[in-house]
C-alpha cells in the first residue's frame, strides 16, 4: 500500500494555529529527540504503531531525521484532529497512511534538493498539499491516489481554515 508518490504544487499556508479540546498536544521538539505518539493515536497506527519511527522510516541518509521529526511534530494535531472527527476506526487508519506518504514523499523532495533541509516544516508541507489534493503517485492505482488526495485535501482545509 506504501506506494511512491511525487509531483509538487503551491499553495499559500496560512499559519493558523490549531486548538484541539480535551487532547495534550504537547510534544518534544528537541530535533535529537524524536516526538512520542500520543495514545490516542495508538489504535490508529497499523504499520508504524509508533511516530517516532517515522523519520527513520522515510530517510535516506541521517540529515533527514531532523527534517523527518520536524515534519511528525507539524502533523500531530491534525493527527490528533482526526482521532475527534466522529470516522470510523477504519478512515482514520487510511488518512494515517495517507499522511505517512505524505511525509516519505516530502523527504524525498528534500533529497531531490538538499536546500530544502532547512525550509520549515510547515512550508515543506505547503509546497506539496493543495485544495485539490497533494502530490501525483506514480506506480500507484486510480483508488490510492483518491484516498490520498482525499487526505491532502482534509489536511489543506484543518491548516487553512479558521478554527471554530
Amino acid at each position: 500500500m506504501h506506494k511512491s508518490r511525487d509531483g509538487m504544487a503551491l499553495i499559500q499556508n496560512s499559519g493558523k494555529a490549531h486548538e484541539l479540546s480535551g487532547i495534550d498536544t504537547k510534544m518534544k521538539t528537541n530535533l535529537d529527540s524524536p516526538p512520542s505518539t500520543p495514545a490516542a493515536l495508538l489504535p490508529y497506527c497499523r504499520d508504524c504503531r509508533d511516530l517516532q519511527e517515522w523519520p527513520e522510516r522515510w530517510m535516506g541518509e541521517e540529515k533527514d531525521l531532523p527534517v523527518g521529526r520536524r515534519l511528525v511534530a507539524s502533523f500531530m494535531p491534525f493527527l490528533l484532529h482526526l482521532t475527534e472527527s466522529g470516522l470510523s476506526k477504519r478512515t482514520i487508519q487510511n488518512h494515517v497512511d495517507n499522511m505517512w506518504l505524505l511525509g516519505g514523499e516530502i523527504i524525498r523532495d528534500v533529497n531531490e534538493d538538499p536546500s530544502l533541509s532547512k525550509v520549515a516544516a510547515e512550508k515543506l508541507i505547503g509546497n506539496v498539499i493543495h485544495q485539490d489534493g497533494g502530490p501525483l503517485i506514480h506506480n500507484g492505482w486510480e483508488d490510492e491516489q483518491r484516498s490520498f488526495d482525499s487526505t491532502c485535501r482534509k489536511f489543506h482545509r484543518f491548516h487553512t481554515q479558521p478554527q471554530r
